[in-house]
């Protein structure tokens, strides 16, 4: 008998079953992977353990006895804690009041003890590790790396025996994914179950100890990872098929033209004269350490900061005052949050899409349902979204599929430089393909990307060309042989003999 067990789970939607006869078993001392595409029924299995949903079917034992969980209070009474994929917070309150909203300290007199909530949030913070985050700041204001530490902390902070980790690195900077791999190992040797989501297979290989795969809502077989996983085979498993090749052939169409170039654009101290030439057809990527600019940068071409130096498009200065007018002129953005930033989540995909095209498809005051409709489906086409219909809620939809609607949505603004930033954040192996491959296409129509990822192996395998970015500069350049993981790490550090050619010198 293992220590916790999913029995013969079903659950199901509107008569569309989410899960089918699914088992899960884990015992202490381990960290379980749970693999899958987006949709195969991950976060609904964990959100029945969690609480969030109550099964159809089926029954949960947790250390040998059976669980009757109905919602998250009674997963909590039984140690069950979940980060979920999707952030939760207030973002008005403070970093201390979120980690400890409901338990927060009262003097004698029955008022907020603040003094005693951030010396018990310091407390935290010394235990786990964090030492860049401001217990007193607006949750709202930090970084979204940030956001997701304090999401983990407060569950932590509750000291669960079961910890659930679903798509907790997608958010994370590099140097904090491994900073939860080595807590997660840490947890699981203090006597805990960790169950931990990710689509990122080398985290999975370094940091789990068995992986449950499920595929279309059904079990789709258990595996030790050990010197002899075999990653294709996992990736067979998950989507029912061989895949080939994970990443695309990378065919260089960069061309003469320049389409977009920066002469010392600067914005407060997050970019400090910044200096680049994008091409037309050419995939340049963004790396570094987070938070030396690179968000600064997209959200500064695409009019949300204000900048100086000089923005040149296809050739022409122009100032960008606005998302809106960024839009106008050409430009598209895929967002950091997409559900935050990028979608209307409790409206449907249909006006998703169609919302930033609005003038495209009205006449005089009215919008032409067929031109909509037509465009909808049009996008949903090309992005290959899996939804029961254009009207499906964006809330209803996967992780990887409210992605794609983000992308359909810009694209279908038809810019002429497109902004990227993490597009593969949260989504499974197979919708990444498909979005590397369309980014690939882009660039063989002639469509400069600026292309900003948190993984290092996407720079190297998608990109004709990266730049490192440090101190809110561009520190290297690299391309060709000089393209490698080590270097882009090397510049992002400021190793010496790592940084190929800067901007200036190359441009």
């Amino acid at each position: 008998m293992a220590d916790l067990e999913l029995n013969h789970i079903s659950k199901a939607f509107n008569g569309n079953y989410a899960l089918s006869d699914v088992t899960l078993s884990c015992n202490r001392g381990e960290v379980h992977a749970l693999l899958g595409e987006n949709g195969a029924g991950k976060s609904t299995l964990l959100k029945v353990l969690a609480g969030a949903y109550h099964p159809d079917e089926g029954e949960i034992k947790v250390f040998g006895k059976t669980a009757v969980i109905k919602n998250p209070t009674d997963a909590m009474r039984y140690g069950i804690g979940c980060v979920y994929q999707e952030l939760s917070f207030i973002p008005d309150l403070s970093v201390a009041e979120n980690i400890f909203i409901g338990r927060i300290p009262k003097t004698k007199f029955g008022n907020f003890d603040y003094k005693k909530l951030r010396r018990m949030t310091l407390e935290l913070f010394e235990k786990y590790d964090v030492d860049e985050i401001d217990p007193d700041a607006k949750a709202g204001m930090i970084s979204l790396s940030q956001k997701q530490i304090m999401e983990i902390l407060k569950i932590l902070s509750k000291d669960p025996e079961i910890v659930i980790l679903d798509e907790a690195t997608s958010a994370l900077a590099e140097n904090r994914v491994q900073w939860l791999l080595r807590l997660a190992r840490k947890l699981a040797d203090a006597g805990k179950i960790v169950i931990f989501i990710s689509h990122r297979m080398a985290e999975i290989k370094d940091g789990c100890d068995r992986i449950t795969i499920l595929r279309n809502g059904t079990y789709a077989g258990t595996l030790p990872v050990d010197e002899n996983l075999d990653m294709d085979e996992v990736i067979s498993m998950m989507l029912g098929r061989k895949m080939s090749s994970y990443f695309p052939e990378i065919e260089d169409c960069t061309r003469e033209e320049v389409a977009l170039e920066l002469k010392n654009v600067t914005y407060g101290r997050a970019l400090r004269g910044v200096n680049l030439k994008l091409h037309k057809g050419e995939v340049l990527g963004i790396g570094g350490l987070a938070g030396q600019g690179q968000a600064e940068l997209l959200k500064a071409l695409y009019g949300v900061y204000p900048t100086e130096g000089e923005i040149l498009l296809n050739g022409k200065p122009i100032r960008i005052k606005s998302p809106k007018d960024a839009i106008q002129k050409g430009i598209g953005l895929v967002p950091e949050e997409r559900g935050i930033q990028g979608l209307f989540l409790n409206l449907g995909i249909d006006f998703n899409i169609s919302i930033p095209s609005i003038e495209k498809l009205t006449s005089g005051l009215l919008v032409s349902r067929r031109k909509e409709a037509e465009l909808v489906e049009k996008y949903m086409n090309v992005l290959a979204v899996k939804a029961a219909g254009p009207q499906a809620l964006a809330r209803e939809l996967s992780g990887g599929n409210q992605q794609k609607i983000v992308m359909a949505k810009i694209l279908s603004c038809e810019p002429e430089l497109l902004l990227m930033h993490d597009i593969t954040r949260g989504v499974d192996v197979g919708t990444k393909k498909e979005m590397f491959g369309l980014v690939r296409t882009l660039a063989k129509e002639g469509k400069p990307v600026l292309f900003f990822s948190t993984d290092v192996e996407e720079l190297v395998n998608v990109c004709d060309r990266v730049i490192v970015m440090r101190d809110g500069k561009v520190a290297a350049s690299l391309k060709l042989k000089t393209l490698t993981k080590e270097n882009i790490i090397g510049a992002s550090i400021g190793a010496d003999g790592k940084g190929g050619d800067t901007e200036d010198e190359k441009a």
